[in-house]
C-alpha cells in the first residue's frame, strides 16, 4: 500500500502538467434486414499528452435490440466473434428478453514520439497497404468493405516501432501476441522514388508468411493518383490445409472540380474459396483474404452537395457470381460539429436498409 500511495505522489505533478482529454461518441443505428433491430455502442475516449508521450484509452458499452435479432444466427456468430490475443478485450454478453449489452475495450495504448523515432504499445491498430476497398497485405488490422462500419476492427495486442531514417523514408516493425500465445512479426520499409511512394512488407507468424509492396504515385500531371498493391502468402489454415497463393490490387482516385470523387479498384486472387471453406477458417488469421472469387472490380463515388450534405456510392462487382454484386448508397447530413445523420443500403443477397445517428459530445 505504501509503494502504491508513493508511486501516485511521484506521478502526480507530471499527470498535472499533462494535457488531458475526454470525448464520448454514441452510434445509434436502426436497421431493416429480414426483421427490424437496434445496434447502440456508447464510445468513452480520454486522450494523453505530455511533451513526447502520448496515450489513448477508448472503451464500448454495446447493446443489440431485437428479438429475433439476438436469436438468429448471425448474431451468434458476432458473440463467438473474439479478438486474436492472449487476454479477452471484451466482457460476457447479457441477455435480456429484447436484447443483449455488453462492454468491450476497443484501444488501449501508450507510446513515446520525437522526429526520428515513434514507439507505440498496448492495444493497436496496425496499418498497412494502400488500397481504399481491400488491403490484401495488411494481416492485422483489415477492413471489411461489406460491414456496416468497415473500419471497426479489433485491436491487435503489441508493439510497433517507427525509425525515420530521413524526410521521405522510414522503417516499421511491428511485434504482437495471438490469442493462442504465438507471435506475429511485421515490418515495412517505405521510401520516395522519383516516380512515388514504394514500400516492402513483410508478415510473419508460426501459420503465415507474407511478403508483399506498395505502390502509390501520381500519373503525370493529370491529377490521377494510383496505386497498387500485393501480397504473396503461405498459410496453413484452421482446417490444417496448406495453401500458397498471390493476391493484388490496383486502383486510382480523381477528385474533379465540381466535387465528385472518383475512386476505381480492381482486386486479383491466384486462389479462391468456397463458402463452406471460408466459415470452416474464421479463426484463420489471412481469413480477410479468403474470397469467393478469383477478381473484383469496385467503384466508390462520392459529393459533397452542400457543406452539410455529403453522399456516397460503393459498387462492387463479382465476376464468379452475379448475385453477390454488392451496392451501398449512403446520404449523409451533418447537423452541426456534434450530430451527424446517415440514411443507407446495403444491397446483396439479403438487403439491408440503416438510418444511422453519430452524436459526440
Amino acid at each position: 500500500m505504501l509503494k502504491r500511495l508513493l508511486f501516485l505522489v511521484l506521478l502526480f505533478p507530471h499527470v498535472m502538467m499533462a494535457e488531458v482529454s475526454f470525448r464520448v461518441e454514441n452510434t445509434n443505428i436502426t436497421i431493416d434486414e429480414s426483421e427490424l433491430y437496434n445496434y447502440d455502442r456508447l464510445r468513452f475516449y480520454a486522450d494523453y499528452t505530455q511533451d513526447n508521450f502520448f496515450g489513448t484509452f477508448i472503451v464500448d458499452g454495446v447493446n443489440h435490440y431485437g428479438h429475433d435479432y439476438v436469436n438468429s444466427n448471425d448474431f451468434n456468430y458476432l458473440r463467438l466473434s473474439k479478438s486474436d490475443t492472449s487476454f479477452s478485450t471484451q466482457l460476457n454478453f447479457h441477455n435480456y428478453y429484447e436484447g443483449s449489452t455488453y462492454a468491450k475495450l476497443y484501444r488501449v495504448y501508450g507510446g513515446y514520439e520525437d522526429d526520428k523515432n515513434r514507439v507505440v504499445a498496448g492495444l493497436l491498430n496496425i496499418t498497412m497497404g494502400v488500397g481504399r476497398i481491400w488491403t490484401p497485405t495488411n494481416l492485422f488490422n483489415p477492413k471489411n468493405i461489406y460491414a456496416l462500419e468497415p473500419d471497426e476492427t479489433f485491436g491487435v495486442a503489441g508493439i510497433s516501432y517507427t525509425r525515420h531514417l530521413d524526410e521521405t523514408s522510414h522503417i516499421k516493425v511491428v511485434a504482437s501476441q495471438k490469442a493462442d500465445h504465438g507471435f506475429k512479426y511485421g515490418g515495412q520499409y517505405r521510401a520516395f522514388l522519383e516516380f512515388g511512394d514504394i514500400a516492402v512488407d513483410l508478415v510473419s507468424s508460426d501459420d503465415t508468411k507474407m511478403v508483399g509492396y506498395e505502390i502509390e504515385a501520381n500519373l503525370a500531371d493529370t491529377g490521377v493518383e494510383v496505386r497498387s498493391e500485393g501480397a504473396y502468402i503461405k498459410s496453413t489454415l484452421s482446417t490444417e490445409e496448406d495453401i500458397e497463393f498471390f493476391q493484388g490490387i490496383v486502383g486510382a482516385d480523381y477528385a474533379f472540380v465540381n466535387g465528385i470523387t472518383l475512386i476505381a479498384e480492381a482486386l486479383y486472387s491466384s486462389e479462391s474459396f468456397s463458402y463452406e471453406e471460408i466459415r470452416l477458417n474464421l479463426d484463420s488469421e489471412i481469413v480477410s483474404n479468403l474470397v469467393y472469387s478469383n477478381f473484383y472490380t469496385a467503384f466508390s463515388l462520392s459529393y459533397s452537395f452542400n457543406i452539410f450534405l455529403d453522399g456516397l456510392l460503393i459498387y462492387i462487382e463479382n465476376f464468379n457470381d452475379s448475385s453477390s454484386r454488392f451496392i451501398s448508397p449512403t446520404l449523409t447530413y451533418t447537423l452541426n460539429d456534434y450530430n451527424s445523420l446517415s440514411l443507407g443500403a446495403m444491397l446483396q443477397n439479403e438487403d439491408s436498409y440503416y438510418l444511422k445517428w453519430v452524436l459526440s459530445f
